[in-house]
Parts: C-alpha cells; structure tokens; sequence
C-alpha cells in the first residue's frame, strides 16, 4: 500500500488519489495526467482491457479488484476518490441492466461512504449528461434543468448522484460531474462513441452515414478535457464545489450532427461522402457549462483536435477498430470466453491440469 503521505524532491506533500475504472476509456487518459499533475495514484480496476495500458510509474499502484467488493482497507492513505468506475454506454447498460445498476449505482454509492469514514478529503463523480434526456428545441440544459433519464445507462447514473450528495458535509467533499459524449484518442480506445465512430469509418471507407436531418444537437467534450476538470476539482475550492453538480464541456462543443459531419470530413485527408439515410431523427438537446466556467475551467479542445488525435493514432498503428474497441461487443466476448472455459476446465485446467 502507498503511505498516507509521501514527499517529492523538493519536498512538498503528495496527495494520493483512488481512482476507479482506472483502465477504461477516461480512465487510461486521466491517470497519466494525475501522474503528471504530481498525485500518486492508486488505480482500481478488473482490467478487461488489459493493464498495459496504463504506464509503469513509482507513484502508480495497481489494484485489480471489482469495485462492487472494494476493500476498505484500500482507502487508508487516500486523500481523494474519483469514481470512475461504470458499464459505460446505453447498449451495454440495457444489456446488462442489472450489473449496470450495482456498478454505476449501487458500488459508487458504497464507495463514497467507504471513503467518509475513511477520512477521505473528496470525492468526484463523474456522471453524464445523459441525464438530461432529450429536451424541447431551444432548451439549453443546466445543472438546474429537470432530468429525464431514458436509458439503464442514464437512470444508473442518476441513482448514483442522490446516492452520493448527501454525504457532503464539512469534512467530505462531495461534487458530481455530468460530462457530455466523450470523444478523442486514449489508449483504451473506444469507436462506439460519436465523434471517434464518424473518424474511422470516413477514414476507413471515405463514407460517413448520417441520420436525417443533421439539425439535431448533441454535446461533446474530448477525453483530456473532462479529465482536466476531474483533476481540477482536487483543488478548487470546497466551499463553490461541496455538494454542487457541474456540466463538463463548452458551448463551442454543443455541435450540431450535420455540421460535426461536416467538420470530419474536412479534417480527414482523403475524400469523404456524408451518406443521408433513415426519417429525420428528432432527438436533439444542447446544454450548458457557464457553471464549471465560473469556477475557472474551460474545456480547451474541440472536434477538429480530436479527429486530428485519433487520425494520427490510426495512421500510425497505435489504434485500429476492433471487438476490444467497441464496449458492447467485447463484454459479449468475455462472457462467452467465461462460459466456453468453464464448460472445457476439468481437473482444475485444460491441457495443464
């Protein structure tokens, strides 16, 4: 276990952060900036994408273990939790509904009230905008709009957040981040998400399929951003954050799907045909973010950076789309994998028994 405390080279008290989902999607992105930042990091995750993708590092301590059965002790030492930890996206979390709930809802909940009595100093939840659902044309939802959660994934995620809130007190930091659609290169990759999806198949085919009418609005915000902001709120001040719940993205990344089509296209190098199809889809909402920006933090990145990030990591082989990248599917395999070795294991092994 990493102590309490430890001290850098010039002498300046470290704090330690626990992170949950430590191997995922945001998670292999946020831990090297948390490293970079100065924090040791004690990273918790089953790893089903592997631990190599998270770098070998002296203030990096790896814990493999399910987050529905975290261990108390491993929040002796910690000064701040982010719980990062989900069945992240709507097809996965209809699919496993009910783990989705016990992970996104339930665990997280435990998680925080392991980390009060543990003496913890904060604790951030990342969350989703998901919650908003869809609003009436000309909505811009803030932290104050009503929510409409429409899927597992979405309702999870709101049980979390009144699960969690409630713990703030003086001694507990508590704030809940709803982040919008994530895109953007990381090192556990994911081409189920919007903006990555339209990346490769434009550069993979030089096709790109759109729902009718491409009016319709969605926010986003890149990888690095929305982990920017979980490390931000590490340090700002309780008294604006305890007990508060904060947007994460910028209005210049409300896109709307035409245009963000649009913008794809003409930041791949090859020639790229945007492909209507289907009846015009009127799901669209557009939110706000003047809340975390008076705070301080404004996200920096926009679609063009991200298109550019993950064109260079295909283009260089760091990436390429495969079962391992789209969430759903790999959760499907590792439950057909389990199933296939418990019906083959005998005597303890297969050929080695």
């Amino acid at each position: 276990m990493l102590p309490a405390h430890n001290s850098n080279a010039i002498g300046v008290c470290m704090e330690t952060v626990l992170v949950t989902g430590a191997g995922g999607y945001i998670g292999t992105t946020l831990v090297p900036l948390l490293l970079e930042a100065g924090y040791a990091v004690r990273a918790v995750d089953r790893f089903f994408f592997g631990r190599e993708l998270l770098p070998d590092h002296e203030r990096l301590e790896i814990v493999r273990q399910d987050a529905r059965l975290i261990d108390p002790e491993l929040f002796a030492g910690i000064d701040h939790v982010i719980d990062l930890v989900a069945i992240s996206n709507d097809p996965s979390g209809e699919e496993f509904s009910r783990e989705t709930d016990q992970i996104n809802h339930v665990s997280r909940v435990r998680t925080a009230r392991l980390a009060r009595e543990a003496g913890v100093k904060r604790y951030v939840l990342p969350s989703s905008c998901s919650l908003y659902g869809f609003q009436e044309p000309g909505v811009i939802a803030d932290e104050t709009t009503p929510t409409n959660p429409l899927t597992a994934y979405a309702r999870a995620n709101e049980m979390a957040e009144h699960g969690v809130l409630p713990l703030a007190s003086d001694d507990f930091t508590v704030v809940v981040l709803r982040q919008a659609t994530v895109y953007g290169y990381s090192p556990r990759m994911r081409f189920d998400l919007a903006i990555n999806g339209m990346v490769f198949g434009a550069w993979k085919t030089g096709k790109l399929p759109l729902m009718r009418d491409g009016s319709q609005w969605r926010p986003m915000v890149h990888v690095r951003d929305t982990a920017r902001a979980q490390i931000f709120m590490l340090s700002a001040p309780a008294d604006r954050i305890n007990g508060q719940i904060f947007n994460v993205g910028s209005d210049e990344n409300n896109y709307q799907i035409g245009p963000l089509a649009q913008i794809v296209a003409d930041t791949l190098p090859n020639d790229v045909a945007i492909e209507w199809y289907g009846d015009p889809d009127h799901r669209s909402y557009r939110v706000g973010f003047d809340k975390i920006e008076a705070l301080g933090f404004k996200a920096e990145l926009t679609a063009v950076d991200g298109v550019r990030d993950v064109l260079a990591a295909l283009e260089d082989g760091r990436t390429d789309k495969t079962t391992q990248t789209i969430t759903l599917a790999w959760y499907k395999e590792l439950v057909t994998w389990h199933e296939r070795i418990k019906e083959l294991e005998l005597n303890g092994g297969i050929l080695r028994i």
